[in-house]
């Protein structure tokens, strides 16, 4: 059976999304179909409809999703229909090097489901980080499929799909923040504000959000920043140490993904302090350091990849704390909009409007 359903789609370049009709296939082996409550607005999509990914184009967008499994292909055991799930994009292998070391957060063979979605007419679809869920129903690979409280509304628990579970993962995963630590996060968009919320979780005492918006800071101090810095009024690296005892922070995480912010995080940390880098960087970028810096200041320099997070691991932990209303989750909820509002969604998003808007279906 084929499932006629509405689903946003980036059709060509730099151009408008639009909804189109797109035919999604009964689950195969391995798969799953998810009908889909909540999704929201990343970033992530909209590099997708600028070409900022691949060329891979049409692409059905939506990664930050929640839903009830629907239906399930032969040999899956994960989940069962009437599940309800968040949808994440990394779907481990169990057999890769990483996984097989018992370390599966950085599993090199992640799947997605083997069957396409298509357009109408036929047309293949890319789905956003192999799940496209901008839509009333997907197919993914029922190891995308995580199970979690039901009692969480899908509009806060869709959001550990991506950008907020970066963000946690970032502070407590692979910066290991810890009580007592002192903690700067540079950018305090969706991602650096989560990264806020995770360091206050773990029990951090002094925590620094930056940014160039007021409004972000804000946005910063809600979630549990005990100071900020303007970054266009002040010298972010000064002003991080002057909070911190001249010494500068035990963990700086930057959520840019800029050279310059890079820099300044790199020089606003304590000696062996660690540098958590969880904003994108674009391939053109280049970083350039004194080698002797590098060795002089000590300490790590870490990527944080999805916030190093394991979805079986992490999301109902999430949930859990979110239930007992020690996690803010809802916080990140800006707006509740529908499919045709996706376009402006990004556009709010680009002025710094939003936090996250949310595409309720």
């Amino acid at each position: 059976m084929v499932h006629e359903v509405r689903g946003v789609v980036a059709l060509k370049k730099n151009a408008p999304v639009s909804i189109e009709t797109v035919l999604v296939p009964d689950p195969g082996p391995g798969e799953a179909l998810v009908k889909v409550q909540a999704c929201g607005v990343c970033h992530t999509d909209l590099h997708y409809r600028e070409g900022g990914i691949n060329d891979d184009f049409p692409f059905l967008l939506g990664h930050e999703a929640a839903g009830v499994v629907e239906a399930v292909g032969e040999g899956v055991t994960e989940v069962a229909p009437g599940d309800y799930v968040v949808l994440n994009w990394r779907a481990v292998c169990g057999q890769c090097r990483a996984c097989l070391r018992g370390r599966p957060w950085y599993c090199f063979a992640t799947h997605n489901a083997e069957q396409k979605m298509t357009l109408a007419d036929g047309t293949p679809l890319s789905p956003a980080l192999g799940i496209g869920a901008f839509i009333e129903k997907t197919l993914v690979a029922a190891g995308q499929c995580t199970k979690v409280d039901p009692s969480a509304p899908p509009e806060v628990a869709g959001l550990l799909g991506c950008g907020v579970m970066a963000g946690l993962g970032a502070a407590i995963n692979t910066g290991g923040v810890t009580r007592g630590d002192t903690v700067a996060v540079i950018g305090c968009g969706g991602v650096g504000n989560a990264a806020i919320a995770g360091a206050r979780l773990a029990g951090a005492t002094t925590i620094i959000g930056v940014d160039l918006d007021d409004t972000k800071l804000a946005w910063a101090r809600q979630l549990g920043a005990t100071h900020t810095v303007n970054g266009a009024q002040a010298d972010v690296v000064e002003s991080i140490r002057e909070l911190t005892g001249g010494f500068g922070a035990d963990v700086v995480i930057e959520a840019v993904g800029r050279p310059e912010t890079y820099e300044q995080a790199f020089y606003a940390r304590d000696l062996a302090g660690t540098v958590v880098l969880v904003g994108v960087p674009t391939p053109q970028m280049r970083l350039e350091l004194p080698l002797l810096d590098v060795f002089g200041r000590g300490g790590a320099l870490k990527s944080s990849w999805y916030g190093d997070c394991l979805p079986s691991r992490d999301f109902p932990l999430m949930i859990s704390l979110y239930l007992q209303r020690r996690l803010p989750l809802e916080a990140f909820v800006s707006e509740r909009i529908e499919l045709g509002d996706v376009e402006e969604a990004f556009a709010k998003m680009g002025r710094g409007e939003v936090l996250r808007s949310v595409v309720m279906l």
